[in-house]
């Protein structure tokens, strides 16, 4: 059992302030249109949606680096955007956050990735997505790369956060860890199927159940095959630190040379899991640049996930919201 004092929490709080997180990975823009239906087209037998409300979030590896900024970090984000209107919105709610986008790259090649929701009435009825899933261009790693290199030494962690939509190339995945372990940069991992297994030597790799299960080609049906899964990982990436999550089985911690342990689910009551990976990457990731061990930082980010899992739709979590949830549960 994983218990932090009054005092820890305290300081890791305080460190928590300014620290440096670079976010390379797929930005995204999760769009909503709301309203009512009334009719039913005459052109096709589909629901007409009066549209009353329409409103823009960030999505994907966006939605962590809100994260950081709302725990108190100072993130750097990474990654590419088309020249389009939603592109436009994309930079517009990036500078409205307060957000540098030096490290946010143009490509006139591709589309700024989109997942548009329409949505009747709490019902919803469509997504419509609109993204490049190739890998981008050589130019354009360079560019990511470059902006990497030249800020390098004064980041206090990476994280690389992969929906496989293309801004994370084998090439830029080595160069990146690379650097990172040259100047001694935490590196943490939240992966996707593609290049799965290109992510070696970093410091922490923290797949899903379902992830894991995929790449691996198994079904993990009980405590057993939690830790043959663990195992393998560890051998195979060489990484200092695995985490398992296991969505309402909490999270599985793997060290090398040490024994595995669990940690169960914090949420107290569960209105939706949207962008809860996302979060439990962030605080993690903050709470291990801020001075925490592995099991500290896991214990803050599944309060973490926890916490957003109580609210409805994408929610990123605020660090006084955290820190005062756990201080009032040691007491």
């Amino acid at each position: 059992m994983v218990t932090l004092s009054a005092k820890k929490l305290n300081t890791l709080k305080t460190n928590f302030q300014g620290l440096k997180i670079a976010v390379i990975g797929d930005m995204m823009l999760d769009c909503y249109f709301r309203g009512e239906v009334k009719r039913i087209s005459p052109e096709a037998p589909v629901p007409v949606v009066e549209v009353e409300n329409e409103f823009y979030r960030f999505g994907g590896a966006a939605n962590v680096v809100l994260n950081i900024a709302k725990l108190g970090g100072i993130p750097y984000p990474v990654g590419v955007i088309g020249r389009d209107s939603f592109g436009n919105i994309f930079s517009s709610l990036m500078e409205e956050a307060g957000v540098n986008t030096a490290g946010i790259i143009i490509d006139e090649t591709r589309p700024t990735t989109a997942k548009t929701r329409v949505i009747a009435e709490h019902q919803h009825l469509v997504r419509i997505d609109k993204e490049s899933k190739q890998y981008i261009g050589r130019d354009i790693q360079n560019k990511l790369l470059d902006f990497i290199e030249g800020n390098i030494k004064s980041l206090d962690g990476i994280i690389l956060q992969d929906y496989n939509k293309g801004v994370l190339t084998p090439s830029v995945i080595e160069k990146v860890i690379a650097l990172a372990n040259k100047h001694k940069v935490l590196v943490t991992v939240d992966p996707k199927f593609n290049n799965f297994f290109l992510y070696k030597n970093v410091d922490v790799f923290k797949p899903n159940r379902k992830e894991a299960e995929d790449v691996l080609g198994l079904k993990i049906k009980n405590d057993e095959d939690i830790s043959e899964v663990g195992r393998k990982l560890l051998e195979k990436l060489n990484a200092k630190n695995i985490l398992l999550t296991l969505g309402e089985g909490g999270i599985a911690i793997f060290e090398s040379g040490k024994k595995e342990k669990r940690m169960p689910t914090k949420a107290r009551k569960v209105a939706d899991v949207s962008g809860a990976g996302d979060t439990v990457i962030s605080t993690l990731t903050m709470a291990i640049a801020a001075g925490a061990n592995i099991y500290e930082a896991c214990y803050l980010a599944n309060y973490a996930g926890g916490l957003v899992c109580e609210e409805v739709g994408i929610v990123p979590i605020e660090v006084e919201k955290l820190f005062n949830t756990v201080l009032e549960e040691i007491k």
